[in-house]
């Protein structure tokens, strides 16, 4: 995994709290703060010894899972923990000290290396602290038991492939029901839990803490928010014709006294709980050209290609743009299958252990489509950690946090017929009727996820500065969701339910711009990279593979890591150095202008 400052302090937070029989906690290091020089140079040794103690740690957990493993990898999680905390702390110290840019970037990045900030007072500490344990691990342990406790009761798994696989309105309103209900209980418990992060940012210097959480992206809060937005309204109008067509389309499914003609469509019959993707309603929103004109997965099963096979596909297209080799210990180290003697974490990812060349994968590989980008996916991380090794610890990351995603998926859309043709998978690219499908399963990922990427973070940051307040949280749940998805709950919802907390991210606390970054900056840096390729034709038509040029500008941005702020990593790779969502409205305009076309009709 990548290894994050932020995300690896709230997963250490996480842990530490909901292990039953913790380890004393470590004794409080020994920080010099003679010079900010000396204390950021100490503070880097320091993190990156425990990040090498808690990679390896996490990785045995996730590949051996059992209790003792388990309490290892909390305990590494508790010291790192407890590092980062006293650092950031130890580094405001500095605050109004004339330093060096550098040393300016690097004691920023340390007091912005939690989303959690606490107070300082050490009995709120310790309950704000509880308070995110308890949302987090109430939320997993979460069912909706439609006949009580003594009946047969519904984990959010099984509440979701509900929504994903049926067609029958009433038990999708039921499934969506039961999941939000869950989170009613919670509304006093997140209050306080608001209460007292905003306390611990103000006492950082912050406004509150939707303010600190926008400060992690090289620009005024004000200014990134108003970025946000400008970002929104480039692909709003993509979205809007996707959303029409599929109105027209459930309508036909589901009639006009369930779907109405005009305003928000009912929540429960996207597919998704929280219709932040439609892909698994594919099938009643497909064109009629829906055929891609091959079959990936039954050309690779009949080709007998293996787990690793499918990997040397990924290595050779990173490889084709002059990049090097992964190194000997990626294929003797990483996990491609799941094992026959013990359960693991099969959930694909990629780690950096050592912050040099000691990257791995860890996923069990399917022989399919979907697990053929996957893997090009997972490779584009390991690829930009082995790139940004030589950077000092605080820099070992992307220029901001929707940058690594972001690499990945841009990579990932070079997976095209006409790259499948040039590594001998296929030898005939279907001609461009057979496109319309492939782009409209793309947008029911993408175009559909864009709003609700957006607003889960816009309403935090209202919540966070009072705009909402604690008894109008539901409302102003709904008043986003309505303004940017055009999606209402299929039901009246009131001031005694609490949806917003039915979503993971809100309940773990976990910022979530970095998504909707991720899906702007995907397109944007795959529309730069061909054309420093000089590929002509359609967009989504267009593959960076052989390219040496397009291959040398990535890995120029790339060895970057976090040291410069994001616009310069981004003029780097794009010549552009604010984002810029037109990319998407390129790549899916012949989608657009199909569904423009229908939806006149």
């Amino acid at each position: 995994m990548k290894r994050s400052l932020a995300f690896l302090s709230l997963l250490a937070i996480l842990l530490v709290a909901c292990n039953t029989n913790p380890s004393p906690s470590p004794t409080t290091m020994t920080i010099n703060t003679s010079s900010p020089e000396q204390f950021v140079a100490d503070a880097e040794k320091k993190l990156f010894d425990l990040s090498l103690k808690l990679s390896r740690a996490q990785w045995v957990q996730s590949n051996f899972i059992t209790e003792d493993t388990e309490a290892l990898a909390a305990d590494a999680n508790k010291d790192y923990i407890a590092a980062v905390g006293e650092l950031a702390e130890a580094a405001r110290k500095f605050d109004g000290q004339k330093v060096s840019d550098d040393v300016a970037r690097k004691l920023k990045l340390l007091k912005l290396a939690t989303p959690l900030p606490a107070p300082s007072d050490a009995k709120e500490r310790d309950e704000l602290t509880k308070l995110a344990a308890a949302m987090e691990g109430d939320y997993s342990k979460g069912k909706y038991c439609p006949d009580g406790e003594t009946g047969k009761c519904f984990n959010l798994d099984v509440l979701s492939e509900t929504l994903a696989k049926s067609r029958n309105a009433d038990e999708l309103k039921k499934a969506w029901l039961g999941w939000h209900n869950v989170a009613n209980s919670h509304r006093d418990q997140y209050a306080r839990f608001v209460e007292l992060t905003n306390k611990g940012a103000k006492e950082m210097g912050f406004a509150d803490a939707g303010a600190m959480w926008r400060s992690n992206y090289d620009m005024e809060p004000d200014a990134f928010a108003a970025e946000m937005e400008r970002l929104w309204l480039q692909v709003e109008p993509l979205y809007d014709s996707l959303h029409t067509y599929a109105r027209k389309q459930l309508i036909k499914k589901y009639g006009d006294k369930i779907v109405p003609a005009t305003g928000p469509i009912p929540a429960h019959l996207f597919g998704n709980m929280w219709s932040q993707q439609w892909n698994n309603i594919y099938d009643l929103l497909k064109p009629p050209t829906g055929d891609p004109g091959y079959d990936l997965t039954k050309i690779l099963v009949g080709r007998k290609t293996d787990a690793k096979g499918m990997v040397k596909y990924g290595e050779s297209f990173f490889t084709s743009l002059g990049l090097k080799t992964l190194p000997e210990t990626f294929w003797k180290r990483s996990l491609f299958t799941r094992p026959q003697d013990r359960e693991v974490v099969c959930h694909a990812s990629a780690w950096d252990i050592d912050a040099k060349d000691d990257v791995r994968i860890k996923m069990c590989i399917n022989i399919t489509e979907e697990d053929f980008g996957v893997i090009h996916h997972e490779l584009g991380h390991n690829y930009y950690q082995m790139a940004y090794q030589n950077q000092p610890f605080l820099y070992q990351n992307s220029a901001n946090d929707g940058f690594h995603e972001a690499i990945g998926d841009a990579l990932a859309l070079s997976v095209t017929p006409e790259y499948l043709k040039q590594i001998g998978l296929i030898t005939n690219v279907p001609d461009a009727s057979s496109d319309l499908g492939l782009l409209m399963q793309r947008a029911l990922n993408t175009v559909a996820f864009l709003p609700f990427g957006y607003l889960v973070d816009q309403y935090r940051w209202k919540v966070f500065s009072g705009e909402i307040k604690p008894g109008d949280y539901n409302k102003g749940w709904w008043e986003l969701r309505e303004k940017y998805q055009s999606i209402t709950p299929p039901e009246a919802r009131n001031e005694q339910n609490f949806d917003a907390w039915a979503k993971y991210h809100v309940a773990a606390n976990v910022p979530y711009s970095r998504y909707f970054l991720a899906a702007v900056l995907q397109f944007q840096f795959h529309r730069a990279l061909c054309k420093e390729a000089g590929v002509t034709g359609p967009l989504h038509r267009a593959s960076i593979y052989g390219n040496k040029a397009a291959g040398a500008k990535l890995q120029k941005m790339l060895e970057m890591g976090q040291s410069k702020p994001w616009p310069e990593a981004l003029k780097v790779l794009t010549g552009e150095d604010k984002m810029d969502a037109t990319a998407i409205l390129d790549y899916f305009a012949p989608l657009k202008k199909w569904l423009d076309e229908q939806n006149a009709k």
